[in-house]
């Protein structure tokens, strides 16, 4: 885990995404922290921005290259953090100035106002079998494999990819959510806030040792999350980015 990222009041987290073509949304937010209508002291992504960027899988990048270009751009202004998803990964050579965390050093550990804060994006804490998967696709030569393979078929597995996902319900409830999240992390983790993305549940469950909390996916109303003032009892601010409001 990492020791060395301070969170600022007015820090906006930006959760599960998932941009494509057919959610197009998250485009004109970063567009306004571009041309500074929104401005954030800092920016923190918690994962699946994309619903799939892959580096080293350039037609992802090609796909997205107008939202990869803004962030890279915002990224020379203030802090950046990203932690990479399961949907967006291997992204150091895309995003050189942004600070990157893929899941083998979640959850990220943050301090702010003398509080603990753990990140991550929450595919953390999985099974034998998700583990080796999330291992195998993010291994280069299988990357670079599919790349190939990904050209040769005029992109017909991405393309299918994008169409598999664009069916999926990011608003849907996870029944039984409380008790599998107490499973996973309930008194594992020393910290005053353990906060994930990844289940697009947008809930808050207060445990003895630590205040958990899930984000909504901005996939879902375009849900975002500003760091509120220290002297406020709850840490982040729940806001619907609408273009024009």
């Amino acid at each position: 885990m990492s020791h060395s990222i301070e969170i600022l009041e007015g820090a906006f987290i930006v959760s599960d995404a998932h941009y494509s073509n057919k959610r197009p949304e998250l485009l004109n937010f970063i567009k306004d922290i571009h041309l500074k209508e929104l401005k954030p002291t800092q920016l923190i992504f918690m994962g699946d921005i994309f619903d799939a960027l892959f580096g080293g899988v350039f037609y992802t990048q090609k796909l997205n290259s107008e939202v990869v270009k803004f962030i890279d751009e915002i990224s020379k202004e203030i802090e950046v953090i990203y932690l990479e998803g399961n949907h967006d990964f291997n992204l150091k050579k895309i995003f050189p100035h942004v600070k990157l965390f893929p899941i083998s050093k979640q959850p990220v550990t943050c301090i702010y106002n003398n509080k603990r804060i753990l990140l991550a994006h929450g595919d953390i804490e999985s099974d034998y079998g998700y583990r080796v998967y999330t291992s195998m696709i993010r291994n280069p030569t299988i990357v670079y494999i599919l790349n190939i393979i990904d050209t040769l078929s005029r992109h017909y597995i991405l393309k299918t990819l994008d169409k598999h996902l664009s069916k999926k319900n990011d608003c849907k409830e996870f029944k039984g959510f409380t008790k599998y999240i107490s499973g996973r992390l309930d008194k594992k983790y020393s910290c005053d806030f353990f906060i994930e993305g990844h289940f697009h549940q947008n809930r808050t469950i207060i445990y003895e040792k630590f205040t958990y909390i899930n984000l909504g996916a901005f996939a879902c109303n375009q849900r975002y999350f500003i760091v509120k003032s220290p002297k406020e009892l709850e840490l982040l601010q729940e806001k619907i980015f609408s273009k024009g409001n």
